[in-house]
C-alpha cells in the first residue's frame, strides 16, 4: 500500500530521530477507535460516498491496511510521530531594533495537533467529509493548519490563483459550487462585492477579525485542550481539492485532484529527487508549500507577495536562505532571473542550497545559466514540466540542459523539459483541435514527428469539475484509464527526453503548413537587442500570415528600428523554420500573466498585430 511505502520512507529518512511517544500511542488508540464517527457525522446524502457515485457498502474499512484508503493527512501524522520536534512551518514575524528578522514556527507534532483542534471545530460547524470549501489565505502558519485540518475532516478545499484577478476568481469559486468559505477579512470582501456568485454557500468562518458579516470565527473553532481527531478514511479515488488552472491560455478550470493523486504526488517527488532528513524547503509557490509537511521537510514561508514573484525583493529572498540554511528552492523563472540578476551583481554564493526547482511557466538556459553561478558546484536548477491536471510528468537537471540542450533550443529545436517521470506513460499524439474519444495506438505520431503531448498514470487529474465541455477536449479514454491532452506540442529525442515546442492554440497555420511558437522565436532571440519574440498569427487557419512580434531591452529602445528588422529578417531567412516569417512589428511590452511575467498572452498580441 502506498500509505504504508511512504510511511516506511519516512521512517528510513529520519532514522536516529525520537521515536513515538507513549502520549501519542495512547493518543493513536483513541483516534483509531474514534474513526468511524467522522464518516457517519458527514453531510454526504445517506447511501452513498461524496463524489464518487459508489454505495455507501464500499466505504472503506477503518483499517489503514485496506488498499482503497488515502489520506494525505495521514502522512502528517506519520511524520509527526516520527520527527516531531523538527520544525515543520517557519513564518517571518517582524524585525527587532537591529533590523534583524524575527521567526515563528510549528513543529511537525505542533503543526498535526493544531490542524486536529481546528478539524473538531470545522466538523462542529458542518465542514464535513465532502463538503467544498473556499480557502483563502496568503501563506501563513494558518495556511497550513486550515489545509491538514481540512484533509482530516474530508472537506474539499476549493483553491484558486488570486493573480487571475477579482472578477475571473469569482467566477471560477461560483462554478465550484461551494458549500463553506473560508478566508482573510480581505477575502470576504468578495461575497460583498459578487454577492450573487455565493449563493450556495451556507457555512463562512474568518480568518482573523470577523467584522460586519456572519459566520465563525477561525479562533472560536479552534477546540482546546487538544484530543486527536481521527482522521477521514478517504478513497483512494474520492474527490480531496478542486484546484482551478490559471486560465492563461482559456478559461479557468476546476481539475478535480483525488487523495490518490495527492499521495501519488508525493510518492514521485520523493522518489525523484530524494530528499534528505534534514531539508529545509523555500517555497515562493504556496500551492506547493503543502508537499513539504508530507514530505518530511521544514517550510519557511518567504517574505514576499506569492502572486507577484517578479516584483519580489531580492534581498529578503536570499535573507532567508542564509538565516534558514534553506537547503530547497521552489521558485519560478521570474524570481529566479530577478534573485540571480541580484545575486550576480554582488558576487553572492548560495552554499546551504542543494538543488532549485523552477516550474509554472518554461525556464529558459539563460536564466538557468545566470542562477547557477550563484550555486555550489554540486547544486543543481531542476525543470519539471507538468500543468494543474498532471504534475510532474516530466524534469530535468541544468548540467544536461547546460551541457547538451541549451545549443538545441538556441538553434530552434525547442525547449527541452527531459525524461517522463519514472512510472508515467508519455506520448505524443497527432495533432487535432477535435475531441478524442477513444484511445488507439494509431493516433501517435511516427520518429522525431511534432505532435500533442499526452500522459497516463496516477499523478492525472481524470476530469475537471462539472465541465463535460472541457473533458471532452482534453481527456481520452483508455479502458478504465485517462490519458490527459496537455495542450502543448513537442518532439521525443533518440534520448527518450521530450522537446517542448509551444501551446498547440498558439501555432500558427499559414498555407505553407504549421509554425511552432517556441522554436521560431529561438532564432529571433539570439539577436543581443531582443528581450523576448511572440509569434501570432493574423487571419483565419489555414492561411494565417506570421508575425513575429518583438520587445526590446531597456536599454535598447532608442536602437534603429528599421536597420534591427532587417537583420532579424535575415535571421529568419537563414532557417528553414522562419524563412516564411517576413513581417516583424515592436511592442513596447507584452502582456503576461501576472504570477510568473512569463507567459505571453499571444491572442491579445494577435488581435494587436491585426
Amino acid at each position: 500500500m502506498l500509505i504504508k511505502a511512504q510511511e516506511r520512507s519516512i521512517m528510513e529518512r529520519v532514522e536516529g530521530h525520537p521515536d513515538q511517544t507513549e502520549e501519542e500511542e495512547a493518543a493513536q488508540e483513541d483516534s483509531d477507535a474514534g474513526a468511524d464517527s467522522a464518516v457517519q457525522a458527514s453531510d454526504a446524502p445517506a447511501g452513498h460516498l461524496p463524489e464518487t457515485g459508489r454505495d455507501a457498502s464500499d466505504a472503506p474499512s477503518e483499517t489503514m491496511d485496506d488498499l482503497s484508503v488515502a489520506n494525505v493527512a495521514f502522512l502528517l501524522r506519520e511524520v509527526a510521530r516520527a520527527i516531531p520536534f523538527k520544525r515543520a512551518v517557519v513564518y517571518p514575524v517582524g524585525w527587532d531594533e537591529q533590523d534583524r528578522v524575527a521567526y515563528t514556527h510549528l513543529t511537525f507534532q505542533q503543526l498535526d495537533r493544531e490542524s486536529d483542534c481546528l478539524a473538531h471545530g470545522l466538523e462542529s460547524a458542518g465542514v464535513t467529509r465532502g463538503v467544498r470549501t473556499i480557502l483563502m489565505t496568503p501563506p501563513s502558519l494558518d495556511f497550513f493548519v486550515l489545509t491538514f485540518a481540512l484533509f482530516k475532516t474530508g472537506a474539499v478545499p476549493v483553491i484558486v490563483d488570486p493573480g487571475m484577478g477579482l472578477k475571473r476568481m469569482a467566477a471560477c469559486l461560483r462554478e465550484s459550487k461551494p458549500e463553506a468559505f473560508i478566508g482573510i477579512p480581505k477575502a470576504h470582501l468578495l461575497r460583498r462585492i459578487y454577492p450573487g456568485y455565493f449563493k450556495t454557500v451556507t457555512k463562512w468562518v474568518t480568518i482573523g477579525r470577523r467584522l460586519f458579516w456572519s459566520g465563525y470565527s477561525l479562533d472560536a473553532l479552534r477546540r482546546r485542550p487538544w484530543e486527536p481527531f481521527p482522521i477521514a478514511e478517504t478513497a483512494h479515488d474520492e474527490i480531496a481539492a478542486i484546484l482551478f488552472t490559471t486560465g492563461s491560455t482559456g478559461p479557468a478550470k476546476g481539475a478535480v485532484y483525488t487523495h490518490g493523486m495527492f499521495e501519488a504526488q508525493v510518492d514521485h517527488l520523493q522518489r525523484h529527487f530524494d530528499f534528505g532528513p534534514d531539508e529545509i524547503d523555500l517555497p515562493t509557490f504556496p500551492l506547493f508549500s503543502l508537499f513539504d509537511p508530507a514530505l518530511g521537510m521544514t517550510a519557511v514561508i518567504p517574505d514576499m507577495d506569492p502572486t507577484k514573484p517578479a516584483q519580489a525583493n531580492p534581498e529578503k529572498i536570499i535573507e532567508a536562505i542564509f538565516n534558514q540554511g534553506v537547503t530547497n528552492l521552489f521558485a519560478s523563472p521570474a524570481l529566479l532571473k530577478r534573485v540571480g540578476e541580484y545575486g550576480k551583481e554582488r558576487n553572492i554564493r548560495l552554499p546551504s542550497l542543494r538543488r532549485v526547482v523552477s516550474a509554472g511557466a518554461p525556464v529558459s538556459p539563460e536564466i538557468i545559466d545566470l542562477f547557477s553561478g550563484l550555486l555550489e558546484a554540486d547544486a543543481q536548477i531542476h525543470t519539471p514540466y507538468g500543468a494543474t491536471e498532471a504534475l510532474p510528468v516530466a524534469c530535468m537537471g541544468s548540467r544536461e540542459i547546460l551541457s547538451e540542450t541549451r545549443k538545441g533550443t538556441d538553434s530552434g529545436f525547442g525547449l527541452c523539459v527531459g525524461r517522463p517521470m519514472e512510472g508515467l506513460d508519455v506520448r505524443l499524439i497527432h495533432i487535432t483541435d477535435d475531441p478524442i474519444r477513444e484511445w488507439d495506438d494509431d493516433l501517435m505520431v511516427e520518429g522525431p514527428d511534432i505532435g500533442e503531448i499526452v500522459v497516463k498514470g496516477d499523478i492525472v487529474s481524470r476530469r475537471y469539475f462539472e465541465r463535460p465541455d472541457a473533458d471532452s477536449l482534453a481527456k481520452i479514454r483508455d479502458g478504465e484509464e485517462i490519458w490527459h491532452r496537455m495542450g502543448d506540442l513537442g518532439w521525443q529525442d533518440s534520448k527518450g527526453r521530450i522537446w517542448f515546442c509551444g501551446r498547440k492554440s498558439h501555432r500558427v497555420i499559414s498555407e505553407s503548413g504549421p509554425l511552432y511558437t517556441i522554436p521560431c522565436e529561438a532564432i529571433f532571440n539570439q539577436h543581443p537587442a531582443v528581450l523576448r519574440s511572440a509569434l501570432v498569427g493574423v487571419g483565419i487557419p489555414p492561411r494565417q500570415k506570421p508575425v513575429m512580434c518583438i520587445e526590446l531591452h531597456p536599454q535598447n529602445l532608442d536602437i534603429n528600428r528599421e536597420e534591427l528588422k532587417r537583420e532579424l529578417l535575415n535571421y529568419a531567412a537563414r532557417n528553414p523554420m522562419t524563412k516564411e516569417i517576413t513581417t516583424i512589428k515592436f511592442h513596447k511590452g507584452f502582456p503576461v500573466d501576472i504570477r510568473h511575467n512569463a507567459k505571453i498572452f499571444r491572442e491579445e498580441l494577435a488581435e494587436w498585430a491585426k
